[in-house]
C-alpha cells in the first residue's frame, strides 16, 4: 500500500503556526542577514572541499577531521529550541536565536527533515544546492524524466499503488509506516521488495528516504537484505568517478538509517517533537480502514508508531555489500554494476560534511577544479561566481 504523494513525502497537511511580533522580527533581521552574507562571499574554492571532492572512490581515507554534536532527542526539537531562546534580553541571546532561524536546515527543512537527495545533492554541489533552496528547482530534464518512469515501471512490477486520502500530517506519516511495515513482510515472505521508505537520525538531525529495491539472498547461510539502486544512463557508458561516488553515498546512506532501525535507536519522542506531530491523533477513517485490512489494525499514531518499531525489531541488519547498477536509458540494457562494501567511517564523515552547510557552519563550496565539468549541467552555471573564472577546458572534460 503506498500513497500518491513524491517519494521525498513532505506531509501534504502542514499545520499553521501562530508567531509572535517578536519572533517575527527575528525571521524578518534572519532573512536580511542571509541575503546580506551570500552576496559578499568569495568565489573561490575552498581547499578543504578541493580535498574532499578531489579523492578518488578508491582512496577515500577512514577519517575526518570535522566536528559534529551528536544525536540527542534535545537537538531535534527546533521549536522548543526557539521558544526557550527569546525569554531573556541579552545579546547572547539575540545571536543564537538568529543562528537558529538562519540556518538552511530550518528555513527550508523544518518539520520535514533531510532527504538522502538532499544530503547527495550537497555532496555533488554544494552551490548548486544552494541556488536551487533560494531560487527555486529548475525543471526536470527528459533525462530526469526517463529515469523517474523507469523507477515507476520498477516498482509497478512488485507494488500495487492504492489511493488513500490523508487529512493531517499524521494520516501522511500512518501511511508511510504502513508502507514500512508492508514493504518489509513482502521483502520477508517474497524475497523483493521496492520503493520502500526509510527514516532515521543522524547527528541531531532527522533524515528521510526511500530506498530503489532491497532483495534477500537466495542462500540459506546469510538471511542479510541485500540494497540495490538503479540509476539510468543517457549515453551508453559507465559513470565518472564522482558520479559512483555519489551514488555509493546514496546507498550507504541507506543502510545506515536501515541498521539504525533495526537497532532499535528510533526515540518515537524525538521523531514526534521534530515533526510536530500528536501521537494521540485519531487517524482518519480510510487510513484505519486500509491499516485494518493490511493486518495491523490501529486508531491513532502511536499505534502504528508500535507496529512500526515491532516490525523493526524483528528485521536483520543490512549486508555490507551494496550494488550500483547502470542501465543505458535507450533500451534499458545493464551497463554495469558496481557491487561495494559499506564504509561506516567514511559515511559519517560526509554527512558531517554536508550537516556543516545545511547547519550554517561554513559557507557552501564550489565543487573542485578536477570536476568543473559538472557545471556544464548544471542550471545555475550563468549566475554562479565560480563559473566565470573556470577554464573552458576543464568545464568539458568529464573523468
Amino acid at each position: 500500500m503506498t500513497e500518491s504523494i513524491p517519494p521525498n513525502f513532505p506531509p501534504p497537511l502542514i499545520p499553521v503556526e501562530i508567531i509572535s511580533e517578536e519572533e517575527m522580527a527575528l525571521i524578518e533581521a534572519a532573512f536580511a542577514a542571509t541575503t546580506k552574507y551570500l552576496s559578499s562571499r568569495s568565489s573561490l574554492p575552498s581547499a578543504s572541499q578541493s580535498q574532499r571532492n578531489g579523492k578518488s572512490i578508491g582512496t577515500i581515507p577512514l577519517n575526518t577531521k570535522r566536528r559534529l554534536s551528536g544525536c540527542s532527542e534535545s537537538d531535534n526539537n527546533l521549536t522548543s529550541t526557539d521558544i526557550e531562546d527569546l525569554v531573556g534580553d541579552s545579546k547572547n541571546t539575540q545571536k543564537k536565536k538568529l543562528k537558529v532561524f538562519d540556518t538552511f536546515l530550518h528555513r527550508f527543512r523544518r518539520k520535514r527533515g533531510l532527504a538522502i537527495t538532499d544530503i547527495t545533492a550537497t555532496e555533488w554541489c554544494e552551490k548548486q544546492m544552494e541556488f536551487v533552496l533560494l531560487r527555486g528547482k529548475p525543471k526536470a530534464t527528459r533525462a530526469m524524466k526517463a529515469g523517474t518512469a523507469r523507477h515507476t515501471k520498477l516498482e509497478q512490477e512488485v507494488i500495487k499503488r492504492v489511493e488513500v486520502r490523508v487529512e493531517a500530517a499524521e494520516d501522511a506519516w500512518a501511511v508511510r509506516l504502513m508502507n514500512f511495515i508492508s514493504g518489509t513482510n513482502q521483502l520477508l515472505f517474497e524475497g523483493l521488495t521496492r520503493e520502500l521508505p526509510v527514516i532515521g537520525c543522524v547527528d541531531g538531525v532527522w533524515m528521510v528516504g526511500v530506498i530503489d529495491e532491497i532483495r534477500m539472498p537466495v542462500t540459506d547461510t546469510s538471511r542479510n537484505p541485500i540494497f540495490v539502486d538503479t540509476k539510468t544512463r543517457v549515453r551508453a557508458t559507465l559513470p565518472s568517478g564522482p558520479q559512483t561516488r555519489n551514488g555509493r553515498l546514496q546507498l550507504m546512506c541507506y543502510k545506515y538509517l536501515w541498521d539504525s532501525l533495526v537497532k532499535d535507536d528510533f526515540s518515537a519522542r524525538s521523531f514526534l517533537s521534530f515533526f510536530g506531530l500528536n501521537p494521540h491523533y485519531t487517524l482518519s477513517v480510510e487510513v484505519q480502514q486500509h491499516a485494518s485490512s493490511s493486518g495491523f489494525p490501529a486508531k491513532t499514531l502511536e499505534d502504528l508508531l508500535a507496529y512500526f518499531r515491532n516490525t523493526c525489531l524483528m528485521l536483520p541488519l543490512a549486508d555490507e555489500q551494496l550494488l550500483l547498477r547502470y542501465e543505458f536509458q535507450g533500451d534499458q540494457s545493464l551497463l554495469g554494476e558496481d557491487n561495494f562494501t559499506y564504509d561506516h567511517t567514511w559515511l559519517i564523515g560526509q554527512i558531517k560534511y554536508c550537516l556543516e552547510f545545511w547547519l550554517g557552519e561554513r559557507e557552501a563550496d564550489f565543487v573542485p577544479q578536477e570536476e568543473r565539468w559538472k557545471c556544464r549541467s548544471c542550471k545555475f552555471a550563468s549566475v554562479c561566481s565560480s563559473f566565470a573564472t573556470v577554464d573552458s577546458r576543464s568545464i568539458y572534460r568529464e573523468e
